[in-house]
């Protein structure tokens, strides 16, 4: 056959973000068919992806996608392997495919997601989608864990280097973007443990309170005394530990509550994901 033309790999290039060379040898081994040297670097991928597999995923970045009109939201985490990729446009762009995949086809865990027809080319799976990735930048790299919510309006924050990432479900006649951006700047700052005090078990209630008790008793003080300075120290660690009663970092002197209540929102519930924490 004739020799491949520039324009023909750079065609296959454009297509697929495959190096120069990787579009050169497929064409070659296709005899010049475009469709068949596509199908030939996916392949190639799909080998890379089933070797790189078992590498360590220690690196990663949350992403998140709403669909406002149907009321879904999704917030991910994807895993690889180094700090640099992280913030590359390919890694970035799988994440937010992932995401968007989680809103429209609702999988039940993370194996069921990379399973699923890829809903932008449903002749394809998610996982040739990831492999596309993977040929192209050579490292493993997967989703670790994803929340996917129903209902309501939504708020978003991602922090700049994609490491920590917040998503808050709330109710209201209309959303307030910057309220609730705000809130969730806040919450990936202060990273509380509960929304309210309704989340917080008895038990670790019980515990800060025999904390608390323990504490008090030291300053030798009447014992009716020693319970009203338990109960405000218990009060602290509430406004210390549960969203809606933590004092707003943007104005300390009002609450998170307050904030949302000022807004017209009532808050349902929020997700915080850092990139390596536990599920």
């Amino acid at each position: 056959m004739s020799a491949i033309s520039a324009a023909t790999v750079k065609s296959l290039r454009d297509r697929t973000n495959a190096p120069m060379m990787d579009c050169k040898v497929a064409l070659t081994e296709a005899n010049g068919d475009i469709e068949a040297a596509v199908a030939i670097l996916r392949k190639k991928n799909a080998s890379i992806m089933a070797k790189k597999g078992d590498r360590e995923t220690a690196e990663g970045r949350v992403a998140f996608h709403i669909d406002a009109a149907k009321k879904i939201a999704c917030l991910i985490e994807v895993r690889c392997e180094s700090g640099p990729v992280t913030n590359s446009e390919h890694f970035v762009s799988l994440a937010n495919d992932l995401a968007s995949q989680v809103v429209v086809s609702n999988p039940a865990c993370v194996t069921s997601l990379v399973a699923q027809d890829f809903h932008k080319e449903p002749a394809r799976k998610v996982t040739d989608r990831i492999s596309d990735v993977v040929g192209l930048i050579r490292e493993n790299m997967k989703p670790a864990r994803f929340t996917r919510l129903e209902g309501g309006l939504f708020g978003t924050y991602i922090h700049h280097d994609g490491t920590v990432g917040v998503l808050i479900q709330v109710e209201g006649a209309t959303i307030n973007d910057v309220a609730l951006r705000d809130v969730c700047m806040h919450i990936a700052a202060k990273n509380p443990v509960a929304g309210t005090r309704e989340e917080i078990s008895q038990d670790v209630v019980d515990r800060e309170m025999e904390i608390a008790r323990t504490q008090a008793a030291a300053t030798g003080k009447p014992a009716n005394i020693i319970e009203k300075i338990a109960e405000g120290k218990v009060k602290t660690w509430f406004a210390d530990n549960v969203l809606l009663e933590q004092p707003f970092v943007k104005e300390e002197k009002k609450t998170v509550g307050e904030i949302l209540s000022a807004a017209g929102l009532k808050f349902v519930r929020f997700v915080r994901y850092r990139v390596g924490e536990l599920s």
